[in-house]
């Protein structure tokens, strides 16, 4: 079930102008060539590099303000702590198309449209949901081991990093992969700030227009969306032991 759309999509990337039309399903004959036509009618190397430098910066910027924030409410007991945990789920249902023009308007007061940063640098400021995740998950490590290693004189900051991270690391890498894959794949965010120079276009922006002005030959939209969707297949089929470790193991403790 989960390998047939990849088929169809790999076998139609194979295929001449006039089979992609039919009903048939296996190549007459197989057209590599179709894979180099897309590089050359499109710029699918430099949305590549865009999409992995939003994606990797992201991720890194999430990781690094996220785990302290989920750190402090998942250990520290201070008041309204509780109100900063509500907060967190509050953003957690708030739909980004609801303040999507306010913070559309600071971003080009700031002179910062026109590209990927509007979309980056938010993740300094945590992501709602990797909080969420990431707290849910802390709460259940005993106490114990921070208890010992304060009484061994270790302050927060370095029982965060080397009591807490390395035994968070199934559900800091399923949040990374989270943060990874939603850039990977975002498509609003793009397209309301990277501007109409194809040169800061990410992969999913870049394959929407190309799709459009290929929308009759299927081999090549096949096969241009087969190139944008093989990297995250094969992060997950490497990350997939980890991915879903750090998942099942994240309960759902208040």
């Amino acid at each position: 079930m989960f390998l047939g759309p990849i088929v169809f999509i790999a076998l139609t990337a194979l295929m001449t102008d006039e089979q992609a039309l039919t009903s048939r399903l296996w190549p007459d004959q197989w057209n590599w060539d179709n894979f180099a036509e897309v590089f050359a009618r499109s710029e699918l190397l430099t949305w590549t590099a865009n999409t992995f430098l939003y994606a990797s910066l992201a991720t890194v910027f999430m990781l690094a303000s996220s785990i302290p924030a989920a750190y402090a409410l998942s250990r520290f007991r201070f008041r309204g702590g509780k109100v900063a945990f509500l907060v967190v789920i509050s953003a957690m249902m708030l739909p980004p198309q609801v303040v999507a023009v306010p913070i559309y308007l600071v971003w080009a007061r700031l002179g910062l449209t026109d590209s990927l940063w509007p979309l980056i640098l938010p993740m300094l400021f945590g992501d709602a949901f990797s909080i969420f995740l990431l707290r849910q998950f802390l709460i259940t490590i005993p106490r114990d081991y921070t208890d010992a290693a304060r009484v061994d004189g270790c302050s927060d900051v370095r029982i965060l990093f080397t009591v807490i991270l390395p035994m968070a690391r199934p559900a800091i890498a399923a949040v990374a992969l989270f943060s990874f894959f939603y850039c990977w794949n975002d498509y609003y965010g793009p397209l309301l700030y990277a501007g109409v120079d194809q040169e800061g276009w990410t992969l999913s922006l870049g394959l929407a227009t190309f799709k459009a002005f290929h929308s009759v030959q299927w081999n090549l939209t096949m096969a241009a969306t087969l190139l944008v969707t093989a990297p995250v297949i094969v992060v997950f089929l490497f990350a997939q032991k980890v991915f879903i470790e750090g998942v099942t193991l994240t309960g759902v403790k208040g």
